[in-house]
């Protein structure tokens, strides 16, 4: 399952660098799937969506800083636990209930996102 940022975040930056994926963005930054990954141009995600790896997404929020779901692995495939939960002052990067994905899902998202 991806990780969330909840709305108790203190926007103090300590989560961003550490993503492996470049999945956490400042709140109202727009992203791409292609920020900090090997994806580019039309690619078909894992969940079988195709979109242009290259092209700006909205903000998923505006407030606080925010991690994006297609992209979150939960750092499988490159540390043990979660980098933003284990550095977050506040506690506030927990599981996502509506992003519950298995080991095995998280794992094979991270090799599209970072193939060898």
């Amino acid at each position: 399952m991806a990780i969330i940022i909840t709305d108790e975040c203190i926007n103090c930056g300590a989560c961003e660098p550490e993503c492996p994926n470049t999945a956490i963005y400042e709140g109202a930054d727009d992203w791409r799937y292609s920020d900090g990954t090997s994806l580019s141009g039309k690619v078909v995600l894992p969940n079988g969506s195709e979109v242009d790896a290259d092209e700006v997404q909205e903000p998923i929020s505006d407030e606080i800083y925010y991690i994006s779901p297609d992209k979150c692995t939960e750092c499988m495939g490159f540390h043990e636990e979660p980098q933003c939960a284990a550095v977050c002052p506040v506690d506030c990067c927990v599981p996502d209930d509506s992003h519950v994905e298995t080991e095995e899902e998280l794992l094979g998202k991270q090799r599209f996102m970072h193939p060898e």
